[in-house]
């Protein structure tokens, strides 16, 4: 890639901001904050914004059912406002996750043809939870999941990985792919927590059995814990994968100090995962990694992770204003990674 291209591209539309309801944690202020963020400390000369377009019924409908894509355009049609007891509904939502997804196929197509090398969605509605015939966690469509169903379909791609920092498991995401052998998950989150899912021996079925990978923490853990199971598991895999392209949910809310999630992530922990992740990235498949903003309930935490992530992937070499203190993985942490390490070399060399 030519050095005018060397940059990262955001995705981003003011209608992001029309799908929101105060006092709710997922609301548009999330995306006030990071964007003020990115403009005070990010170098504008490293950053190309890029106006996404409604995803297409067709390109929907390569994750969800048309009769619950409906049931979505219906329910916010009627001004129905709530869909469980978490995801709410404007009478514009269905139109803005429409964009949402399209934001996340905008990131894909813009990283494919080379225009950028890292793209990071800022979108929202979020999406990660979201089941091909049902909304939850906030979710209404799975924005990462069409992005690589998609790259599939558009460009060919044999195997395209998932990495989901959420604090919560993206269940909607493992749902999608849980037998499909070219789209390897892997989720680092938090356990016991919502929404339950994402054990240790959830590792996909039939063809699709062994590209699978859960991580459940334990409340607590930080960045050495994080450090240890990208080291140990996380990066492995994904080598032993060589993914053409590297897709990541990068949900805020494992923070230190999110309202929503019980871990102990800093800013030096989220670099460091995207720096490990973007090396992975430049050794298979040229750099190409897109970013779809999922979860983050701290407004400044996720602002200033979301800025030290694209300070990591693309080098800017920004100072880091948080530093963890220096400790060892906590035993529990080191457990689980034996654990995870021995189901794992079922199915390839770690």
């Amino acid at each position: 890639m030519d050095e005018q291209n060397r940059g990262a591209g955001l995705i981003y539309h003011p209608d992001y901001l029309v799908h929101t309801q105060e006092r709710h944690p997922e609301r548009k202020e999330r995306l006030d904050h990071i964007l003020k963020t990115l403009r005070e400390e990010a170098p504008p000369e490293r950053i190309r914004m890029i106006e996404p377009v409604p995803a297409t019924a067709e390109e929907i409908a390569l994750i969800h059912d048309a009769g619950y894509v409906r049931s979505i355009e219906d329910a916010c049609q009627r001004g129905q406002q709530f869909l469980d007891m978490d995801t709410y509904l404007v009478p514009q939502s269905y139109e803005v996750a429409l964009l949402a997804a399209g934001g996340a196929l905008a990131g894909l197509r813009a990283v494919m043809n080379g225009d950028c090398r890292t793209v990071f969605a800022l979108i929202r509605p979020p999406g990660h939870h979201a089941e091909k015939n049902r909304a939850m966690g906030f979710c209404l469509f799975n924005n990462i999941a069409i992005a690589a169903a998609a790259a599939r379909q558009e460009y060919g791609l044999e195997r395209v990985a998932i990495v989901d920092w959420d604090v919560h498991h993206g269940n909607g995401t493992q749902d999608s792919f849980y037998e499909d052998p070219a789209v390897l998950y892997i989720s680092v989150h938090q356990s016991p927590a919502y929404p339950g899912s994402g054990q240790v021996r959830e590792t996909g079925r039939g063809r699709g059995e062994g590209y699978t990978v859960n991580i459940p923490l334990p409340a607590g853990s930080g960045d050495a814990d994080y450090g240890l199971v990208f080291d140990r598991i996380v990066v492995p895999v994904i080598d032993a994968f060589k993914p053409e392209l590297l897709l990541i949910s990068a949900g805020q809310d494992a923070y230190y100090k999110d309202p929503l999630a019980g871990m102990a992530l800093t800013y030096q922990g989220y670099y460091e995962m995207a720096e490990a992740l973007a090396a992975a990235a430049r050794r298979w498949c040229g750099g190409r990694v897109l970013l779809c903003l999922e979860g983050g309930y701290h407004l400044e935490g996720q602002a200033g992770a979301v800025l030290h992530v694209l300070s990591a992937i693309e080098r800017w070499g920004l100072p880091l204003p948080e530093r963890s203190p220096a400790r060892e993985p906590s035993a529990a942490v080191r457990r689980l990674a034996d654990e995870i390490m021995v189901v794992q070399r079922r199915y390839r060399q770690l």
